[in-house]
């Protein structure tokens, strides 16, 4: 927000001084431009490439997302399968169900 407040500051300064707002829009304009592809250099990405690399980028992130996902699902199907047994066990002991089997012929 303070961006913005300066930039109207500047655009009042600017149409106190005589300038049209015409002329200060392009000029707002071009300036953001040429910083938007300083920005993008910098960053590495002003090549024509650049736009598939982002998107195979974007590609690869989601795949990992999904992978996480499906392996955290996994690990707690698993848990729940092993409590789930333990409670099973724990109650064929109490019930006695063990002595039962183990004194079958």
């Amino acid at each position: 927000m303070e961006t913005q407040a300066m930039l109207a500051r500047l655009v009042a300064q600017a149409e106190g001084e005589g300038a049209s707002l015409v002329t200060l829009r392009a000029l707002a304009e071009e300036a953001s431009e040429a910083g938007a592809e300083r920005a993008l250099e910098r960053l590495g990405l002003s090549d024509p490439a650049a736009r598939g690399d982002l998107g195979e980028l974007r590609q690869l992130l989601g795949a990992w997302r999904d992978a996480k996902r499906s392996a955290r699902n996994e690990v707690v199907g698993w848990v729940v399968r092993i409590c789930l047994a333990l409670l099973l066990m724990g109650l064929a002991v109490k019930l006695g169900l063990v002595a039962m089997v183990r004194g079958a012929p």
